[in-house]
């Protein structure tokens, strides 16, 4: 018998994927756990498991198409008794028109890999008949089956998808044709800056969004945004524009901390093969402080706040082509070895793009570290529905009174930025002084500091 492959929920708040690239053929054997196809989402990155045994019968979806969650996008024969895979039986090329009810993707439609899916009800809709079944036009398909995405993308920038060629089964139009229109328009525009902004064969809505950018000279290079920047920018705007967004720091003097760091980092690269950061120590101490204070490690859910029972610490992680945010699960359950491993070993993955959905779901909390890149004051953007971010900045040597008396001392700032609706500055403060005395009361004469 077959058995369908639908496309899971990569990362929280994921409602569809694209599929990269099918790293197995029709006819081919897989495995359990065998990597079947490599995803595109607007979180990660990510190579697709088999979720079972057998034999690809069909791959329901082409390379390069967006399907919503719970979408079938292949058929894997399962083994016989005897060892062997069943002989496939007749099947439809399913139509996503409606998701399942076990993963509801609102808005979100499958694409064939080629035409002859009937709709629901079994008319033409303006199509052909062939072998019994329905094959929907060029122009339903690019009208009605484009994805979300698409859809997204479109509406931004003010296109209407009857004038854009598809590439996709049936003439849909798949996201790289989208951006290859718009990289177009944006090439004539460049070409002829004293022209009218939009071509002769541009709509309406393409006139009048084109009036409404800045101007491009000669010289000038316009870049078009990659997913991930694109991803950023909507999720960053929609952050400032819902969650009303107040800030507060602290001064924490980690002068001890800075020693027992440097009495551990050689043992500690030379046993683990790691090298040792600040990081695993701020986690640890903001994880202790959340379970101190529930109320920021909540999200914020319309007209009502969840406090999440697992502490799940995001870390930003800077790649050129924008940050990620892999996620720590249960930090507060990790001493800091057990946390300065799971920092190294999730860095990496981000660094070489191989983040799995589970290294990027579920997050509750966020630590930003701008102060490895020299940083000593940041003002960061919740990473919404959190409640709020905590930023560690660069740690640098300056005088400090104690005891009526000048010292130098090294010192670090620490700031979070928290959504005004769910709490207030007093208890945000409460949790960063508890953060600051963690840190300030690590020191040279620590039982190794947790790293042993």
């Amino acid at each position: 018998m077959d058995q369908p492959v639908t496309m899971p929920q990569l990362g929280e708040s994921v409602t569809e994927g694209t599929i990269a690239r099918w790293l197995k053929a029709e006819g081919d054997e897989v495995a359990l756990d065998e990597a079947l196809a490599e995803v595109d989402t607007d979180k990660v990155n990510a190579e697709l498991p088999s979720p079972v045994a057998g034999r690809i019968e069909k791959l329901l979806v082409s390379e390069g198409t967006t399907v919503g969650v719970g979408t079938e996008i292949a058929l894997v024969a399962l083994p016989s008794e005897e060892g062997h895979a069943g002989p496939a039986p007749p099947r439809e090329n399913p139509s996503a028109d409606a998701p399942t009810e076990e993963f509801p993707a609102a808005g979100t439609e499958a694409q064939p890999v080629a035409s002859g899916a009937a709709d629901r009800n079994g008319h033409a809709n303006g199509g052909t008949r062939a072998n019994g079944h329905t094959l929907e036009s060029a122009e339903r398909l690019r009208l009605t089956r484009s994805s979300p995405v698409v859809r997204r993308l479109a509406g931004e920038y003010g296109l209407d998808l009857s004038e854009v060629e598809g590439t996709g089964a049936g003439g849909r139009v798949t996201k790289k044709d989208i951006e290859g229109h718009i990289a177009r328009i944006e090439a004539a525009r460049t070409a002829t800056p004293e022209a009218p902004p939009a071509t002769e064969r541009a709509t309406a809505a393409e006139r009048e969004a084109a009036w409404e950018r800045v101007t491009v000279y000669g010289g000038d290079r316009v870049v078009g945004l990659t997913g991930i920047r694109r991803t950023i920018a909507n999720r960053m705007s929609r952050s400032k524009r819902e969650a009303p967004h107040a800030w507060t720091m602290v001064e924490a003097d980690v002068t001890g901390l800075v020693a027992l760091r440097e009495s551990l980092k050689g043992e500690f690269a030379g046993r683990e093969g790691l090298k040792l950061t600040y990081l695993p120590f701020v986690v640890g101490a903001v994880a202790e402080g959340l379970k101190e204070h529930p109320i920021l490690n909540s999200v914020w859910d319309g007209d009502r706040i969840v406090l999440r029972r697992r502490i799940n610490v995001g870390i930003a992680v800077d790649r050129e082509d924008g940050l990620v945010v892999p996620v720590l699960h249960d930090a507060d359950e990790l001493n800091t070895l057990g946390l300065a491993r799971r920092i190294d070993h999730v860095v990496r993955r981000a660094r070489e793009g191989r983040l799995s959905p589970d290294d990027v779901s579920g997050g509750t909390f966020t630590v930003n570290n701008p102060g490895a890149l020299g940083s000593v004051v940041s003002v960061p953007i919740i990473n919404y529905p959190q409640v709020a971010i905590l930023s560690v900045e660069a740690i640098i040597k300056r005088p400090v009174i104690i005891d009526d008396a000048i010292a130098i001392r090294s010192v670090m700032n620490l700031e979070v930025s928290f959504d005004h609706r769910v709490t207030d500055g007093g208890a945000v403060l409460r949790f960063l002084n508890g953060v600051k005395r963690r840190l300030e009361g690590l020191g040279p004469d620590d039982a190794g500091g947790g790293l042993r």
